[in-house]
């Protein structure tokens, strides 16, 4: 059943990456893989079992029988729930993240945001709203940052092809910003939980490639924009001026939700519990000053017409189920023994962790980064020596590459679909006007990579 199995995984990878074409969503085509995927290993668990786990097995036996009950019994509670508590940990942290995030958007707090980048020129416009992102997309999940900005840009540029233009920096900005810290990207995240890299270490060598690869692009793509930008300063979008927050309390929301995500990884050094329980408690305070804040507008009528982030929410629900899917669907692959062979295949053939991080990144822009970043990751244990320990070269190369590689092509990344979608953006007009000067950035951020590993081995 193994073939059939990577079939799966392969077809799956296949129809993500032409998602645009076909119209099926991503999330629905992962949680397709993980659920029949799983439903293939159990129905012939035995052989797996005893291929993969026949220690733990006989153990869990003691001295019953083995039946087709057992192994399946064995399966859940010893393999399957692993790979559950996995992926659920990730979800719960994109969960809280993306709660927060739709609490403070929805009080006004990122209004700061449109009040900074207020002005008709091109530059200040550009580097402001990009500057805005990659610092959001760093301590929340870059998907949610890239959807807020998005609307920010979108309410105020009337533009299409001035939009189309900033959008594109814009995600690429919120991509680059969430890649270089383990609470701004799923894959950052995967590698924090899995233990195969620590914040401070993984901040430290990503952070410079990740200003480079979104710097150079974003120079370029201003250079495509008039001097004098076509923009209309509408009135704040979240609600009537009776029911609005002032702005110490939007301000105080904003330290708590954003602060509090930035105390995260301390919370996990200290206590050992994991990122996601941070998160939830991060989101529990702000709720309470949420509440408190508004308690004396609940029953208004006002507080029915704010303006609710729906797209905000249907997004998130997608990345979740997709994230979710994705990762229980590699578990059951990593179970048949698969990925440790084409382990050993790479090694052989190929040998270098570059060459493999610029393969891993091209796939990227094809299929989607989080899906090739997790399939990379699944290949090795991160208990292997040298470039494969913790701290390993492997992870950082791994992680850059995905993440800054899924933006070469417009469908590389949920971001990017988020902009397809917004600015109704076709894959051409992004690989005529885009591609290139992100690739430009990538590349020359991963020689500042390079040089970071010389220079510090």
């Amino acid at each position: 059943m193994t073939p059939i199995i990577v079939i799966l995984l392969l077809f799956s990878y296949l129809l993500i990456a032409t998602t645009h074409l076909t119209g099926v969503n991503k999330a629905a085509i992962s949680i397709f893989l993980a659920a029949i995927g799983w439903v293939v290993y159990i129905s012939w668990g035995t052989d797996f079992v005893m291929d993969m786990h026949s220690g733990a097995y006989g153990e869990f036996l003691g001295e019953s029988a083995s039946t087709s009950d057992t192994v399946k019994n064995f399966i859940y509670e010893n393999v399957f729930l692993n790979y559950v508590g996995k992926a659920a940990a990730i979800v719960m942290y994109l969960l809280a993240t993306m709660s927060i995030i739709e609490i403070l958007n929805t009080n006004g707090c990122f209004d700061f945001i449109n009040e900074w980048i207020r002005t008709r020129n091109s530059n200040r416009l550009l580097w402001t709203i990009t500057l805005a992102t990659f610092l959001l997309s760093a301590n929340i999940d870059n998907l949610t940052t890239t959807i807020v900005m998005l609307i920010i840009m979108h309410s105020s540029v009337k533009n299409r092809a001035q939009r189309m233009l900033i959008g594109s920096a814009v995600v690429l900005a919120a991509v680059c910003g969430g890649c270089f810290t383990v609470i701004g990207d799923p894959t950052g995240l995967l590698l924090w939980g899995n233990e195969a890299v620590t914040a401070t270490d993984f901040s430290s060598y990503l952070a410079l490639p990740a200003l480079v690869a979104w710097i150079v692009p974003t120079l370029l793509i201003g250079r495509q924009l008039p001097n004098r930008l076509d923009v209309d300063w509408g009135t704040a979008p979240f609600r009537g001026d009776d029911t609005r927050l002032n702005r110490w309390q939007r301000m105080l929301m904003l330290f708590v939700g954003l602060g509090g995500l930035w105390f995260i990884p301390t919370f996990l050094s200290i206590t050992r519990l994991p990122a996601f329980l941070g998160a939830l408690v991060v989101l529990s305070l702000l709720w309470v000053v949420n509440e408190a804040f508004n308690r004396k507008f609940m029953d208004a009528d006002q507080m029915s017409q704010r303006r609710i982030p729906r797209v905000i929410q249907y997004e998130a629900i997608q990345q979740v189920l997709f994230v979710m899917g994705i990762m229980l669907g590699l578990g059951v692959v990593s179970e048949t023994g698969v990925f440790t062979d084409v382990a050993d295949w790479m090694d052989a053939t190929i040998g270098d962790i570059w060459v493999v991080g610029i393969i891993s990144g091209l796939l990227s822009s094809l299929v989607d980064s989080f899906t090739i970043a997790a399939s990379g990751i699944s290949l090795y244990d991160i208990w292997s020596a040298g470039d494969y320990a913790q701290h390993g070269l492997y992870w950082k190369v791994i992680a850059y590459c995905t993440a800054v590689g899924g933006c070469l092509l417009s469908v590389g990344t949920v971001c990017g679909l988020a902009l397809m979608k917004m600015e109704h953006i076709h894959f051409g007009w992004y690989f005529k006007n885009i591609s290139f000067k992100v690739f430009l950035g990538w590349i020359l951020g991963l020689g500042i990579l390079w040089g970071e590993f010389m220079l510090f081995s």
